[in-house]
């Protein structure tokens, strides 16, 4: 448990002070290039769609062996414990979360909405062209907390249970559903795999960042808003749910994507999001950081003793 603790502490301090790599030797900017020619090999969209779904299966399989391969030839060489943090500040994004979220909260905080949006859309899929204050805090909110489990929780999550292999599959898995996972004509059925493959590997993470969020936030809010959540995806849901109620804050609601408005239910209860909770949701994330680190730390010291 010692070594656990500390692959996780020098995997942080590393997203701390390095934050991304550059986008030109960035990983998981090569995995996203392997993707797009896998996908161009693969992707048929004229076949039936069981076809198309094991094609996708097959894309799956090609890009997380292609993104294991260096792991292993790695393995060989690398101490257990250095190719483990190593792995795991490559699959981290909490500095880089907390940055995108800056560049929305400071221009919106100026009221200049254009900028704000512009920087919106670089970390959503919605439409943010016509958003106004509210929705803009509100978007980025979500995204927030949803990127906190998927980008920070979920990543120490697997590297603690499988080391640099953990790290690696979980980040290629996630990656592919960030890119192919989309319910419209093109990936409907191609990227079912990636889909369902990162709602399997999300779902234990997820929940533990619910009851993250849920033990340093305002609990009793935010353990009732994620029992009494009605989202679409279970494992976002539970997650912004619970951080919804942790912050004492209304998330969800309609939204727009691709010019279409979306129904979808209200998450937690309260005030309406501002520019201020946008830093409210990232410290949410960062206190959580530090009670899985101080849990892990607890846990090492119980065993050396």
């Amino acid at each position: 448990m010692i070594t656990l603790f500390f692959i996780v502490a020098v995997a942080l301090l590393a997203d701390h002070l390095l934050g991304e790599p550059p986008v030109r030797w960035h990983p998981l900017v090569w995995l996203g290039d392997a993707a797009n020619r896998v996908e161009a090999q693969l992707r048929n969209g004229s076949d039936a769609p069981q076809r198309q779904r094991a094609r996708g299966v097959l894309a799956v399989l090609a890009v997380v062996l292609l993104a294991l391969l260096p792991v292993s030839l790695l393995d060989l060489v690398l101490p257990t414990w250095l190719l483990s943090a190593l792995a795991l500040f490559v699959a981290l994004g909490r500095r880089s979360l907390v940055e995108h979220a800056s560049a929305v909260a400071d221009p919106l905080i100026r009221g200049n909405l254009d900028a704000a949006r512009t920087a919106l859309g670089r970390i959503v899929s919605r439409d943010t062209r016509a958003l106004d204050s509210d929705e803009i805090s509100r978007a980025t909110v979500e995204s927030v907390l949803e990127n906190g489990a998927d980008a920070v929780f979920a990543a120490i999550f697997w590297t603690l249970l499988f080391g640099p292999y953990g790290a690696v599959l979980y980040r290629a898995c996630n990656t592919l559903d960030a890119m192919w996972g989309y319910r419209n004509a093109r990936y409907r059925d191609f990227g079912w795999a990636a889909a369902r493959l990162d709602d399997v590997l999300n779902w234990l993470p997820a929940r533990l960042t619910a009851l993250t969020y849920t033990a340093i936030g305002e609990s009793a809010s935010a353990w009732r808003a994620w029992q009494t959540h009605r989202w679409y995806s279970s494992n976002a849901g539970a997650v912004m749910a619970s951080g919804a109620g942790a912050l004492s804050l209304e998330l969800g609601g309609d939204a727009v994507y691709d010019g279409e408005l979306k129904a979808r239910p209200v998450l937690g209860s309260g005030r309406a999001p501002a520019a201020i909770d946008i830093g409210r949701a990232c410290d949410l994330v960062n206190k959580g950081v530090l009670v899985w680190l101080a849990t892990l730390g607890f846990i090492a010291l119980g065993s050396w003793l």
